[in-house]
């Protein structure tokens, strides 16, 4: 989202040697964006048309080594230094990726960042920036989110040189962007408590919150997302049998919103998906039962949601106590999205 008109011309500090080219075209106008880092997709949105999402994927290019097509959905991102790394689908054209299921997403923010960039109006690449992120535990992570994140950046994706100054860093609890998007919906009933479920990539995490919006409790899982149940499917036999080799988790997760088939094998898991999503499933729901069961009697709703939530969706049909979130992939990234004051006010007093 922006205000003001285009301005100047900047030469920005880099050198012909490493591909940076140094003029940009700017604007004083700050923009906003909310980025969702999720250890299955990275989710941004600036307010404008739908948000976006690249796969949590990504490869570094060695110096002698030429970068397959980029596109937005799989950037190109160029350090100043000319460390090059190329994230979502696209990075699994070269022999080995990264998978940030498997890796410490807070010392990843800054490319993350840098993976979400986009010119203003297709042409304007110099601006200010106000950043809305989410974490699973904000009161551990915030801090060094904020230290990668504040102040200036030079970065070329996809061939565009960027300067960008980020000016402000708002660390949001994971799963309370959720929250306010279901408010939105008019999902949350007006009394009661609701327990907040997001199931993610590697994590799954759930917030108890009363009809004010206050987070009154809360439990954050490291391990027991969909990777995990990829992990479970992985080591099962019928698949590696038929496939020769063990599969790789990462790309069983492809799967879950493929039709549940590895790859372009055209193998398949669906015949026997259930014998691990009921042990996975009844493990994350026997757990936030026995977290609150003190509050059962004032809980009116659950919230389900994050990017593994269409795995158990059709468990859950029709169970008035339940609603899961439609299009829950972006639904955390869209309530970070800070709505125009005077909507906020019409929405909080309605």
């Amino acid at each position: 989202m922006t205000t003001g008109t285009k301005g100047r011309t900047s030469k920005a500090a880099a050198t012909e040697s490493n591909g940076i080219a140094p003029a940009v075209t700017a604007t004083t106008a700050t923009r906003t964006l909310a980025i969702d880092a999720g250890n299955y997709d990275l989710k941004y949105y600036d307010g404008n048309g739908n948000p976006k999402a690249i796969r949590s994927v990504r490869y570094q290019l060695p110096q002698g080594r030429d970068s397959v097509r980029y596109t937005e959905s799989s950037p190109l991102v160029e350090l100043p230094d000319g460390t090059r790394y190329h994230f979502g689908n696209q990075a699994y054209k070269y022999r080995r990726q990264q998978q940030t299921v498997v890796e410490n997403k807070i010392e990843l923010a800054r490319l993350h960042l840098y993976a979400c960039l986009e010119p203003v109006e297709a042409t304007i690449s110099e601006f200010p920036l106000n950043l809305y992120v989410s974490t699973p535990d904000p009161a551990r992570h915030a801090e060094a989110i904020q230290e990668q994140l504040l102040g200036l950046h030079e970065v070329k994706r996809n061939g565009v040189y960027y300067r960008v100054k980020v000016e402000h860093v708002e660390v949001e609890r994971e799963g309370m962007g959720a929250y306010r998007y279901a408010q939105r919906l008019g999902l949350i009933p007006d009394s009661g408590y609701t327990i907040v479920v997001d199931i993610g990539g590697g994590t799954w995490l759930t917030r108890l919150v009363d009809a004010e919006g206050e987070v009154i409790d809360e439990n954050v899982m490291d391990r027991g997302g969909s990777y995990e149940l990829a992990t479970s499917i992985s080591f099962d036999k019928r698949l590696g049998n038929a496939l020769g080799t063990t599969a790789d988790p990462g790309i069983v997760m492809d799967g879950f919103k493929n039709g549940h088939v590895y790859a372009d094998t055209g193998l398949s898991w669906a015949s026997w998906l259930e014998e691990h999503l009921d042990p996975w499933f009844k493990g994350i729901f026997q757990t936030v039962r026995a977290q609150y069961t003190p509050y059962m009697p004032r809980v009116t709703k659950f919230l389900v949601t994050g990017g593994g939530s269409h795995l158990i969706a059709e468990r859950l049909a029709g169970r008035k106590l339940f609603a899961v979130m439609p299009d829950a992939q972006f639904a955390n990234v869209r309530g970070l999205f800070p709505l125009p004051s005077d909507l906020q006010l019409c929405m909080t007093t309605r």
